[in-house]
């Protein structure tokens, strides 16, 4: 056996993953024993997906995978753990109301006739933080009442407290402060030198720089390619292999139409909230469809919420339709009466009544369509059933009839019954939080189109969109944020997919320079 085979510690060949698309298409991958493997692309490019598969999270469709030479097909997560597969996600799962030694070892409990040996159970638990530097968590405290860098360190150790021969990281950085980052950096050096095969997601250029051997980029769930790290100088190069053949959309107008009037619809002046959304302003006119691009956790959802009055600012201002007197919204309900509408990211948690059906979701924000001809609060069940029957033809939803229960749709239906609600309201300002996630060619289509009807219209759209192409295709203008803050606007003119992907990774490069020298300070 050769050095290479006898050191690998994870390969995946031909992996593919179908959704309502295909997300991961014969995608290879090599983890050695020892080795901090990057792995690296844009936003929906699988990275996470590809992790899920190995993770025992979720399955592949086709494919194969070996774990230390021999077959590894995982059933599920605790499989995978029994094997040595540990994964840290970007999102905390610990649970809050349990104890820091109750969430350590969740699971693996140690039992004295068949009762939690508290005393145990604390002892271990202080080891495990010891060894992970955490001398000043204490064991019974409350995993809640810890800050956020806390939780994901708390989470890692967690993970490194179990057998642990391959580490999944997703993010792992994103909520550290910069001492937080050196101590776990430290650690991840100590796990290479002992033989634990590290796959590392992260935005953070100059992280890869730091502490990985070689990087792997997807794009457009494909294999790239793999490289050592040290052939890139200076790291940023990497980038050009995750825009590829992106740039051909880049000035694609044959299609587009412009509507803008010059009238200016809303404009958000100095919008803040703690670290996550940093003193953002800009402008939307009548007829625009402007565009918000950036990674995953750079702050565009949160700035749509903030905009909305889901979450409270800290700082800014709204002015509506040009008014000189600013606005600012402490609950979505003053929005939507200010003609604002909001489809969110997650139409599931936050957009939808699952249970309830098509009438019901259509008619929720716009009562009072239904009850004003009647003068005395009853609804008009003629009226509700026209209204609901004509957005329902004009979205071409695919249902039994209006009654037929949402959670019943698919995803692309269940995406066009939450737009509809906002139509029927008339709304003039329109917010979509990834409008065309996880839905058909068809679906997205469709969207688009009414994308184009709204701005013909005169009503002022804001898109955020991991696909950078869908805002190539549909949009007026593009803003960038990173790290919390809008660094560019582009018109289409002057876009392109590289500038923009520099654009997204700026501001993580320049809080990493200002991390670094407010440690050193």
């Amino acid at each position: 056996m050769n050095e290479t085979a006898r050191t690998l510690r994870f390969t995946a060949h031909d992996l593919c993953k179908d959704y309502v698309v295909r997300v991961l298409n014969s995608v290879q991958f090599e983890l050695r024993a020892g080795e901090i493997h990057a792995l690296l692309g844009a936003n929906g490019a699988g990275k996470s997906t590809l992790c899920r598969i190995i993770a025992g999270l979720t399955p592949a469709t086709s494919g194969s995978m070996t774990l230390n030479g021999v077959a590894y097909d995982p059933r599920d997560k605790r499989f995978a753990e029994s094997l040595g597969v540990q994964i840290v996600q970007q999102e905390l799962n610990l649970i809050p109301t349990l104890t820091v030694a109750e969430n350590l070892l969740l699971g693996r409990f140690p039992e004295r006739w068949g009762i939690i040996d508290r005393k145990l159970l604390h002892a271990q638990a202080r080891v495990a933080l010891d060894r992970f530097g955490l001398r000043e968590i204490r064991v019974d405290q409350i995993a809640g009442s810890l800050g956020v860098g806390q939780q994901q360190m708390l989470e890692i150790a967690a993970a490194l407290d179990r057998n642990c021969e391959l580490l999944i990281l997703d993010e792992p950085t994103a909520a550290l402060s910069a001492g937080e980052t050196e101590r776990l950096f430290a650690r991840l050096d100590e796990l290479r030198q002992r033989g634990v095969g590290i796959i590392y997601i992260s935005h953070r250029l100059d992280e890869i720089a730091k502490i990985a051997d070689r990087l792997t980029v997807l794009r457009d769930g494909k294999y790239v390619s793999t490289h050592a790290v040290a052939e890139f100088q200076p790291i940023e190069g990497v980038i050009d292999l995750m825009s590829g053949e992106a740039q051909a959309v880049e000035h694609a107008n044959q299609n587009h139409h412009s509507y803008t009037t010059g009238r200016t619809m809303i404009r958000v002046a100095g919008m803040s909230r703690e670290d996550v959304v940093q003193d953002v302003s800009f402008s939307v006119q009548a007829g625009e469809r402007y565009g918000i691009a950036g990674l995953v956790g750079s702050g565009r959802t949160e700035l749509l919420r903030l905009i909305f009055g889901a979450d409270r600012a800290d700082g800014g201002e709204i002015f509506l339709q040009g008014a000189t007197k600013p606005v600012r919204f402490r609950h979505p309900h003053q929005a939507v009466e200010q003609g604002l509408a909001m489809v969110t990211e997650d139409r599931k948690q936050n957009g939808l009544l699952l249970s309830q059906s098509i009438r019901v979701n259509t008619t929720l924000s716009s009562m009072e369509l239904l009850t004003r001809a009647e003068g005395i609060g009853i609804i008009n069940r003629r009226r509700e059933r026209e209204l609901v029957e004509a957005e329902r033809e004009m979205m071409q939803i695919h249902s039994r009839d209006i009654e037929q229960s949402v959670d019943t749709l698919s995803g692309g239906n269940q995406q066009k019954v939450a737009v509809a609600k906002w139509l029927l309201k008339e709304a003039d300002v329109f917010l979509f939080d990834e409008p065309t996630r996880g839905i058909d060619v068809a679906a997205r289509r469709k969207i688009h189109q009414l994308f184009d009807n709204l701005a013909e219209e005169g009503k002022a759209l804001i898109i955020v969109s991991s696909d950078l192409e869908e805002l190539f295709e549909t949009c007026d203008r593009i803003g960038v944020m990173s790290a919390g803050k809008l660094v560019a606007e582009y018109t289409r003119a002057t876009w392109s997919y590289e500038t923009i992907m520099q654009d997204c990774f700026s501001g993580y490069s320049q809080q990493e320079a200002h991390n670094v020298s407010g440690a050193s300070a």
